[in-house]
């Protein structure tokens, strides 16, 4: 099975166990680009319903931070040190989420919390995807990488080959492995917690004699953390049929995948187009993720909001 495959599989057995999980996130702080995980399993905390209950999207991370309440409006403007563009973008896309609403008061505008943000998430697991450990590429730096860094809570690796000691001595003590076969799960090794409540080195440019590194302080990994959250919770995993007339919806624990009839396995869909021989543009299947996000996890699809309606509101 291909690597994408395998992925979308994990996805799916991992989402039996409960929690949010989402594919190909950002995992690093000072050089965002520089690390992506390949899936991320996020505990729900016990205000998991609160948050759930306010957007099915991720709320922006600025509009979390501001400094604006549910109790008190504050002028737009005043509430973020940013440029006014970027303000001006936040509050949108917060208002449009329904995590601000606003007023007006003599021609200004003012924005306040629909509800508070809540605690609504504990523990962070990113489970690096190597299905065939004798083509490993850059896997040891990948792990040390998120290792040092203490980002998320627990870092796996989930591969399809058979594990031997050599295997375990090339890779940092502290991250657990799993074997990952037709749908079921070995636990090889069991990981150990990071610490992500501390201080983090981010490694960064290899040199012959040396390599790059940044401090990243307990506050800008807690941001991160709920950056990786947010955006787990509003991306999710699930990817919506290729437009072909091969492309097809198969199954997997119970949970919809993108199917070529013409490779016969999993396909990514973004690889499919003009260069593909068995190629040809038709309608997408029908498939509803939304819907299946919402029957088989917490998350909720169209959930009610915390809008208030304010007193002389209706004039504006």
């Amino acid at each position: 099975m291909r690597e994408f495959g395998f992925e979308l599989s994990l996805c799916a057995r991992l989402e039996r166990a409960g929690g949010i999980v989402a594919r190909q996130l950002g995992g690093a702080v000072h050089a965002p680009g520089s690390r992506i995980l390949d899936v991320v399993h996020v505990e729900p905390g016990p205000a998991f319903d609160e948050r759930a209950a306010i957007t099915a999207e991720r709320i922006p991370g600025p509009a979390i931070e501001a400094d604006v309440s549910a109790g008190k409006a504050r002028y737009w403007k005043d509430a973020f040190d940013l440029h006014p563009d970027r303000t001006r973008a936040i509050v949108d896309r917060a208002v449009e989420v329904g995590f601000f609403e606003r007023e007006r008061r003599g021609g200004r505008e003012y924005v306040r919390q629909t509800t508070r943000y809540p605690d609504w998430f504990s523990t962070i697991t990113a489970v690096e995807n190597k299905p065939d450990l004798s083509n490993p590429g850059d896997l040891e730096r990948q792990l040390r990488f998120d290792v040092a860094l203490g980002l998320v809570d627990e870092v796996i690796l989930a591969t399809e080959s058979y594990v031997t000691r050599a295997h375990l001595n090339r890779l940092p003590e502290e991250v657990g492995v799993w074997r990952f076969v037709n749908g079921e799960r070995e636990v090889v090794r069991e990981p150990t917690a990071l610490g992500s409540n501390g201080w983090g080195v981010e490694l960064g440019d290899r040199h012959p004699l040396r390599t790059d590194v940044s401090f990243v302080s307990p506050d800008e990994k807690a941001r991160k953390r709920r950056w990786i959250a947010e955006r787990a919770y509003g991306k999710g995993w699930r990817v919506e049929p290729p437009s072909c007339v091969r492309g097809s919806i198969d199954e997997v624990a119970g949970s919809s995948v993108p199917y070529c009839t013409h490779y016969d396995r999993i396909v990514n869909p973004g690889e499919c187009g003009t260069s593909c021989p068995g190629y040809e543009p038709g309608e997408a299947p029908d498939a509803d993720l939304e819907a299946e996000r919402d029957r088989k996890t917490g998350w909720v699809a169209d959930p009610a909001g915390r809008r208030r309606r304010q007193v002389g509101l209706d004039r504006f």
